[in-house]
């Protein structure tokens, strides 16, 4: 939830050190957030380094921490869920996923049997960490099935699996040049079918890429499953988590405490405020796109057990800066489907609602 701390090192660092670094810390509060019994993950350890020396993070990172998962988890959750009831499986495509479990805990939970294929991308420096980390934990192995269908590609920056692919890149890169080797090349069929519902993932992302690089990004996704299909298109969905409206006064002391960590955020300028940010989908043409703050998720959007849980492990003093922080970050999620399609599932129906039941949250209930 808060700027990033640079590396500690002497050495020269490329420019793009201090925005992998931000994978780091997003690590370390998630493995925090669970020793304080915010949320459950029993993977999140095995992918930070020295897990039982790391520090807990202070309460209002704790709580950014699960309303940021929980809200994401409950978007995954549902679309694994309305896959189920098409009667078909669904992917999901991970952008800039770090250090993230969510596939362990979706292939440890009650709807493994609805994915098809999870994709991470991210740099290859990253890629190649969490690729060695995941051959050294058992843990993590385990999950992955057959260890002899398990294998390492380009020198160990690349991990398949049956239902699981690690793949290093540059999303900055042309789409053309980045992603259709990967997702189309050579293979056929190629590994992420054109045919199954997709969800698309990032968390602060785009943020930290040129607005042209996130709009061909996202482009390159909308027209894969609008034009590849010789069965017609697929479901399309997309989550964004990340900063914005960073205008007004407490945004621009986020702007300059990143800048001096090294960190600039180009993909925060067209979004000014909540409004705004729904147009990402909006001029695409998908069917629905809705924005909420972190704030409003967790005013309305988390059940009233679950607040009165949270409140109860920690003691937080700082609640108008909490409230501050979560108002400048948002989740966002926009569907597109097809309009000459015959679906079973009420795709329309996806999204976070306000909670007026005792239904659990923020638990990774995958």
């Amino acid at each position: 939830m808060l700027p990033p701390s640079l590396p500690r090192t002497g050495g020269p660092r490329d420019a793009d050190v201090s925005i992998r670094q931000t994978d780091v810390d997003a690590a370390g509060a998630r493995l925090s957030a669970v020793q304080r019994n915010y949320i459950r993950d029993p993977f999140i350890r095995f992918l930070v380094p020295r897990a039982h020396l790391q520090s807990p993070r202070p309460p209002l990172i704790n709580i950014g921490t699960y309303v940021r998962s929980a809200a994401i988890d409950e978007l995954v959750t549902q679309w694994l869920t309305l896959s189920e009831k098409e009667g078909t499986k669904c992917q999901i495509v991970s952008l800039g996923a770090g250090s993230d479990t969510r596939f362990w805990r979706i292939e440890t939970g009650p709807h493994r049997e609805s994915l098809s294929a999870y994709f991470e991308l991210d740099f290859p420096e990253v890629t190649t960490k969490k690729a060695m980390a995941i051959r050294k934990s058992k843990e993590l192995s385990a999950v992955l099935g057959d260890r002899d269908a398990v294998h390492l590609e380009h020198g160990g920056m690349a991990l398949h699996a049956p239902r699981y692919h690690l793949l290093p890149v540059d999303l900055r890169l042309p789409p053309t040049q980045a992603l259709a080797p990967l997702f189309s090349g050579s293979s056929s069929p190629p590994i992420l079918s054109p045919t199954l519902p997709t969800l698309l993932l990032s968390e602060c992302v785009f943020v930290y890429m040129s607005p042209t690089s996130s709009q061909a990004l996202l482009r390159w996704f909308v027209d894969y499953f609008s034009s590849r299909s010789e069965a017609g298109a697929s479901v399309l969905g997309g989550v964004v988590y990340e900063m914005f409206g960073l205008g007004d006064p407490f945004g621009k002391v986020m702007l300059q405490n990143l800048k001096s960590r090294g960190v600039s955020l180009p993909g925060a300028d067209p979004y000014p405020n909540k409004e705004s940010l729904p147009n990402r989908f909006r001029q695409y043409s998908f069917t629905t796109s809705q924005a909420l703050t972190l704030r409003e998720i967790r005013t309305a959007f988390i059940p009233s057990t679950e607040q009165e849980r949270i409140s109860r492990l920690e003691l937080l003093d700082e609640i108008e800066e909490l409230e501050l922080v979560l108002e400048h970050y948002a989740i966002t999620w926009g569907l597109k489907v097809p309009t000459e399609t015959s679906l079973s599932a009420d795709w329309n129906s996806w999204g976070l609602k306000e909670q007026t039941d005792e239904r659990p949250g923020g638990e990774d209930g995958e």
